[in-house]
């Protein structure tokens, strides 16, 4: 089944062509890596698939309904984590969970399960009343993840979230994802980092706005007659 699906996304700013005709289709419960340098187009097309940018051409749509014209209808299933996540960091762990609650209307009656399954699930458990402010870059990471997750979407946006931090950190995140993939949580990851892309399922290879190669990284590598997608 294909939960998200772009047709023609073409997205420009002033003279630059951000995202140029992008296609693909990524079905659910599946890990779609999205890898390309810096100023490749990765973070617009993120935000175009999450109707936060308004596409120049071309549409996008996710469950079935249109990112603009149906928006309002999809926030329950989709979760966007951008590079720079919205932690408040005078709020402690436990409080920053809450706050993200509220805004996506979780009934405070199921708050006390989902909260207790995502500080044991992302290691917080033992940091619920440390201040933010406090937490390494992995641990931000884990509470930016257990935030978006509290309202258990379908969906999951990851834009470059493991980028600065340590080699730990990135390991214990990418086992967070995969339990997730247990679940069926569809999840579309953004990365500059190949080691990373090679965990994905499938992968689209995008520079300069253009989605070059969308496969398997095995078949990718075969393609390329290459041991490594770098």
């Amino acid at each position: 089944m294909v939960i998200i699906r772009a047709r023609n996304l073409t997205k420009k700013f002033a003279q630059v062509t951000a995202v140029d005709n992008l296609s693909l289709e990524i079905e659910e419960g599946e890990i779609f890596g999205l890898v390309g340098p810096d100023g490749a187009g990765k973070s617009t097309t993120m935000r175009l698939l999450n109707g936060i940018l308004e596409p120049d051409a071309g549409e996008a749509w996710v469950f079935g309904r249109r990112i603009i014209k149906e928006s309002d209808g999809l926030k329950d299933y989709i979760a966007y984590i951008p590079q720079r996540f919205g932690l408040y960091e005078e709020l402690t762990v436990i409080e920053n969970i809450n706050f993200y609650a509220d805004i996506y209307g979780v009934p405070k009656k199921e708050r006390g399960v989902r909260m207790e399954r995502l500080l044991g699930f992302s290691g917080l458990g033992p940091f619920g009343k440390r201040l933010t402010r406090n937490l390494s870059g992995g641990m931000k990471q884990k509470l930016g993840l257990a935030c978006a997750l509290i309202h258990t979407p379908k969906v999951l946006f990851l834009d470059e979230p493991t980028n600065g931090v340590d080699p730990v950190s990135r390991r214990d995140f990418w086992q967070i994802l995969y339990q997730l993939l247990k679940e069926k949580v569809t999840i579309f990851f953004s990365t500059s980092y190949l080691d990373e892309a090679e965990r994905c399922r499938r992968v689209g290879l995008i520079h300069k706005g253009r989605l070059l190669k969308c496969d398997s990284p095995s078949a990718i590598k075969t393609s390329r007659k290459a041991n490594t997608l770098e």
